[in-house]
């Protein structure tokens, strides 16, 4: 089966987990308001076959639970992606091996990255229709406005490719962009992107900048474009390597960059880096109406390409649960042995969704010497350039749950003192689109240790936890069904108990 948006939906329609809708449904508020219901469900992917205004079907919440992001990765379950994080941390940071069966691995890896790399297609599908200077015309691709106080319809699931202009490495990332003509979108980003990189240094160069904007790609190419990776590493190797297999590009008709060649479709254009314009209103994933009475970068498309009947691929953004929140997920399993190598200290991590993916994130260490929690939260801060960006970081000891809520919760409030354990870093850079922080672009962080304290971090003895009788809780585990409780899962939990569901 082809590795491409048509291949995975067919894939999606087997399983039963793709719904195609037949009556005419209008993109202004409708599709948004039919897709979050069934978002909200965990219901199926959905492919509108007749949007108004347009003549392109649109697909929308493909990536809407962890399981079919994993689907899209190859895998079945969240912990098969933790083997593909495995594979990316020997690459991540290359180290010299210091056994034989480092080595081996290390070998192997290196072999799947030969297989990985990109490859070119000479008669590419995304360039099967070609359209130039008057003929593009943005209002007829099936563009969504999601709220009501969108200023405009959006792309929201649109790989941005640049290049540097110096180094000629190409950056892929995916940003919100948002309609102001026929030709012509503004473009949300935050500073430390790879493509906003790009555009400060050709405004250095005294140059435009190339961009290429594919939508409707195979749904691993959106996973690796939303990996951070190190500034010179390239996302179609990531996507290869995921894949197991080279990704296929295609040379753009009009710059000189390289997009998916199996894309539904390309716009290709210019960033001039002086050419600004109002953007916003727009709901953000923080739950807000962002980009409210700001200027963007304005990019002016004059080549859009396509395959012969394009589907439209889409999603939106807003308060947790959506479809960013699910790739989040997965990509939180393939980061933590990344993670692991970059800090080893850290035993695991978590980023849960209501902390908007990547807000808030809990920590957990295998402690060994007074001041690691702190230590363990400021190169966590570091370790990624994604993770600049959270807010809250919570550390643990490695006994907690850290997908648990209730676990969490107690040892925040039986093992902190505010004065002593929770610290502030003042005036970071930060998300302008978070509207809590006192000036746009410049917050502070929070660590809290919820580690147990060790001397000399402080002089009272620590009670020992309350824990079960080892030798009881086996006898009770054999005698469960004589009981009469055989017919009862110790691992089913009523979530109305807790007033959430802890699965």
């Amino acid at each position: 089966m082809a590795r491409d948006l048509r291949g995975f939906l067919k894939r999606l329609e087997k399983r039963d987990q793709l719904r195609r809708i037949r009556v005419p449904v209008d993109p202004d508020l409708e599709i948004a308001e039919v897709a979050n219901r069934l978002l909200l469900a965990g219901g199926p992917a959905l492919l509108f076959e007749q949007v108004k205004g347009s003549d392109m079907p649109l697909a929308i919440n493909v990536m809407g639970t962890v399981e079919r992001v994993c689907w899209a990765m190859d895998m079945e379950q969240p912990q098969d992606l933790e083997r593909l994080g495995q594979k990316l941390a020997l690459l991540y940071q290359l180290r010299p091996p210091k056994q034989l069966s480092q080595a081996v691995e290390l070998g192997k890896a290196l072999f799947d990255v030969l297989k990985a790399k990109p490859r070119r297609d000479l008669l590419p599908p995304c360039q099967q229709v070609v359209r130039k200077g008057n003929q593009v015309d943005l209002t007829q691709l099936p563009l969504l406005r999601v709220y009501p106080g969108d200023a405009d319809k959006v792309i929201t699931l649109g790989l941005m490719i640049t290049k540097d202009p110096e180094t000629k490495v190409p950056n892929v990332g995916v940003y919100r962009l948002q309609l102001q003509s026929q030709t012509t979108m503004t473009v949300q980003w935050l500073s430390v992107r790879g493509c906003s990189r790009h555009l400060r240094k050709a405004a250095e160069r005294g140059e435009k900048l190339e961009v290429a904007v594919a939508i409707g790609v195979d749904p691993l190419l959106v996973m690796a474009a939303a990996t951070p990776l190190p500034v010179d590493l390239s996302e179609w190797l990531f996507a290869g390597l995921y894949a197991g297999e080279g990704v296929r590009l295609a040379q753009c008709k009009t710059v000189d960059l390289e997009v998916p060649a199996m894309a539904e479709i390309v716009l290709e254009g210019t960033i001039t880096p002086e050419k600004q314009q109002w953007d916003g209103p727009a709901g953000d994933h923080i739950g807000y109406y962002g980009g409210v009475n700001e200027q963007a970068p304005l990019l002016r498309f004059h080549c859009l390409t396509h395959r012969q009947q394009p589907i439209y691929m889409t999603t939106f953004s807003g308060r947790p649960p959506k479809e960013d929140a699910m790739l989040a997920i997965a990509l939180n399993r393939i980061y933590t042995p990344i993670l692991r190598q970059q800090v080893p200290e850290i035993q695991d991590f978590f980023l849960p969704m209501e902390g908007l993916s990547y807000k808030a994130a809990v920590l957990s260490i295998d402690k060994s010497y007074p001041g690691q929690a702190k230590r363990a939260a400021l190169a966590f801060w570091s370790a990624l350039p994604q993770f600049s960006y959270t807010k809250f970081v919570i550390v643990v000891d490695q006994a907690i749950n850290i997908r648990d809520p209730r676990q969490v919760m107690w040892a925040v409030t039986s093992k902190v003192d505010p004065v002593r354990d929770v610290f502030i870093l003042p005036d970071n850079p930060f998300d302008r689109l978070d509207f809590a922080t006192v000036r746009p672009g410049l917050g502070s962080r929070m660590g809290i240790d919820a580690t147990t304290k060790i001397y000399p971090e402080t002089d009272r003895p620590w009670s020992e936890e309350l824990r079960p009788d080892p030798e009881m809780a086996a006898r009770v585990d054999q005698r469960w069904a004589e009981y009469g409780l055989g017919d009862l899962r110790l691992d089913q939990v009523n979530p109305n108990l807790f007033g959430y569901d802890i699965r």
